[in-house]
């Protein structure tokens, strides 16, 4: 749909992104209508024209969602006196509109352009203030011009603003003249449609500036793969092979931009060299300096007598800890930097839970945190203590992702009040978000990072409690104990004999009322291995459990594509688990049918989007990456589908924000990591 209107008031605005919630006059059919969208630029009192869809809000009701506008000239007298003095324009409020409007009628906009001396014969209005008026008119309503001017970069309105900020009123001029100057400003542009319209526009293929985006651009991918650098010889043929051109080209501006500090090359052991951008390297470098930093300043939360008070905490908990464990404890007493690192079984909780009750006795304030929602969640249980995640606890919030990984020097740090801070799951920490801990921790406070390194490294860029080990800068203690009961599970036994390099054990000969929890089917086929998987899921495992798929079972595959990745796997999953029935309701989106009782999952994180718990009766914002849930309906009046997640979360989602979710029968083994 189009629609024309007058911006009569803004009921919400995203400083940040522009998001803006707003109420339109459309005097063609004398109504109003609110409208929602990315709208940067726009004040009361503007006229837009724009394009999108009607919406419907659980609470808000119908709403209009804008895909693209523009700004025109207000059709009437009326609309012209708000528009211009709407506060956009330097030196004209609503009083000084008034006599502009009335004295130049209709040829106000062309008096204001271009005969600025003109407003000089009004009262108050001074040659100079005219000319002032004029320049400021102009700015302001050219800008919105930059919205169009990008989309042809496939650059969305959402991040008009951001590069309208960066650059100013001449941003069309310097995106024309160097369009790869995008490739600086956007996270996660298409390089090679930028490209071709560079291309166009006469900029020859072996350009410095060409090949110097391509060279930034290949390692903004390498960040998005999970690296903080690349090979030098592997990111010399990659971007050969990707404008096109020779590598003693590209060597040549890896040369000039290495030493301009706008990549950094590293030479390693054996003269093996890689290269980072070089704000990933500065973050690398902080991380270092800081974690050395606050590990090396006095230690002024140590407990004296730690070997009584780990008898203490012993006798309330009628528990006996292990050599290894009390080693572990007294690292975290003698250390301002600790790491705790094992795999499942090996006692981990228990030290976090007797760290908690030692230094709760020493009158000390803990703090707890885990990277994901879920894990937080987790280490709640476990140590019956309230952890909240890193991105609350740290206080980004609605900082996007995009903003952090773009220039992270954003974030100031939120100082975490707290005598010792405990992190679990630390191998999903990437660089950023442990950048951002570091900053936000005072010297003197205890910092415990506990994690299994021989997990997937974190989705985002590095592999940071891995290559902190590594370092054996840190005082690191390694759990590989099995405890009693955690060798009864054989996934337990399992995942340790995988890491030493040996074979998996499949049924304990020992331990013959053991219960039986792992399988190994071995299978070549895919088709075949598709029956075992749908065989697995409808019944097959009963008689080992009380396994219904719905509340006990989640396929992991390691990729997407293919019969066996996350696509066709959930289609399968479905058509056996969730099939189309005439009294159940179903709406089909992105390639996708989405049916009432289907499994699904966020896959972004939605600051905004509203949800409420009936049983605890509370209300919140926010739904966020990994989260998993159940559509419960599916509205086609709304034009909403209803989802209760997990925690008891209901949320309602509009047919336009399906891409958000995706079918979660079956998910990558790194969604899996985030749960």
């Amino acid at each position: 749909m189009e629609i024309t209107g007058e911006i009569i008031g803004i009921i919400y605005r995203n400083d940040i992104d522009s998001y803006t919630i707003a109420e339109i006059y459309k005097a063609e059919s004398k109504e109003t209508m609110t409208i929602v969208g990315y709208l940067p630029f726009i004040a009361e009192g503007d006229t837009i024209k724009a394009i999108g869809k009607m919406v419907e809000h659980k609470d808000y009701g119908e709403q209009f969602k804008i895909e693209t506008f523009e700004k025109i000239m207000p059709q009437t007298l009326d609309g012209l006196e708000r528009y211009i003095g709407n506060g956009t324009i330097q030196g004209v409020g609503p009083s000084t509109a008034k006599k502009i409007v009335e004295k130049f009628g209709k040829d106000t906009i062309d008096i204001i352009k271009n005969y600025p001396e003109e407003l000089s014969t009004i009262k108050g209005i001074s040659r100079k203030k005219a000319l002032e008026i004029s320049e400021s008119f102009t700015e302001s309503f050219e800008v919105w011009r930059i919205v169009e001017f990008l989309q042809k970069y496939g650059i969305g309105i959402e991040n008009a603003k951001k590069i309208y900020d960066i650059l100013g009123t001449t941003a069309i001029s310097q995106i024309e003249e160097n369009p790869y100057i995008l490739i600086d400003l956007v996270r996660g542009v298409d390089f090679k449609q930028i490209d071709r319209k560079a291309l166009e526009l006469g900029l020859d293929l072996t350009s410095i500036k060409r090949i110097t985006s391509g060279i930034k651009y290949s390692l903004i991918q390498a960040t998005y793969n999970g690296h903080s650098c690349v090979l030098l010889e592997n990111l010399e043929e990659y971007v050969s092979n990707l404008l096109g051109i020779s590598l003693n080209e590209v060597e040549e501006s890896i040369i000039n931009l290495n030493a301009k500090g706008e990549i950094v090359i590293e030479e390693r052991q054996k003269g093996i060299e890689w290269v980072y951008l070089g704000r990933f390297y500065d973050i690398e470098m902080s991380i270092c300096k800081r974690i050395l930093d606050l590990d090396n300043c006095e230690n002024l939360k140590k407990v004296k007598n730690i070997d009584k008070k780990m008898q203490k905490t012993e006798d309330l908990n009628t528990i006996e800890l292990s050599k290894k464990q009390k080693e572990a404890i007294k690292a975290v007493n003698d250390n301002n930097v600790t790491i705790i690192t094992g795999g499942p079984g090996t006692g981990k909780t228990t030290i976090i839970k007797s760290i908690i009750q030692i230094y709760t006795m020493e009158n000390r304030k803990i703090v707890l945190a885990a990277p994901t929602g879920r894990a937080a969640k987790r280490m709640t249980e476990m140590t019956e203590k309230e952890a909240s995640t890193l991105h609350r606890l740290l206080e980004i919030g609605k900082i996007s992702e995009e903003t952090l990984y773009e220039n992270n020097k954003d974030y100031k740090g939120t100082p975490i009040d707290a005598d010792v801070i405990i992190v679990d799951e630390v191998s999903m920490v990437d660089l950023v978000l442990m950048d951002c801990l570091l900053q936000s921790i005072y010297k003197g406070t205890k910092l415990i990072l506990v994690g299994d390194s021989d997990q997937l490294p974190s989705v985002g860029p590095g592999s940071v409690l891995e290559d902190i080990i590594e370092s054996n800068r840190i005082t690191t203690i390694h759990l590989d104990k099995i405890f009693r009961q955690a060798a009864k599970s054989k996934i337990i036994v399992n995942a340790h004999r995988v890491n030493s390099g040996e074979k998996f054990i499949t049924k304990n000969d020992e331990e013959q009322d053991s219960k039986q929890d792992f399988f190994f089917i071995n299978e070549q086929n895919q088709e075949e291995i598709l029956k075992q998987i749908i065989s697995l899921c409808t019944g097959r495992l009963e008689k080992f459990g009380n396994y219904d798929f719905f509340n006990n079972i989640q396929i992991l595959t390691p990729t997407k594509k293919g019969m066996l990745g996350t696509k066709e796997l959930n289609k399968a999953l479905q058509q056996v688990l969730n099939p189309n029935d005439d009294e159940k309701k179903e709406k089909s989106s992105q390639g996708a049918i989405y049916r009432v009782g289907d499994r699904i999952m966020q896959t972004k994180n939605n600051y905004d989007i509203y949800w409420e718990k009936y049983v605890t009766n509370e209300e919140g914002m926010g739904i966020f990456n990994g989260e998993f849930g159940t559509i419960t309906n599916i509205d086609e009046k709304e034009k909403n589908i209803e989802i209760k997640f997990d925690d008891e979360k209901v949320a309602w989602y509009q047919f336009t924000d399906l891409e958000q979710i995706e079918h979660s029968y079956a998910i990558t083994i790194h969604k899996a990591q985030r749960k």
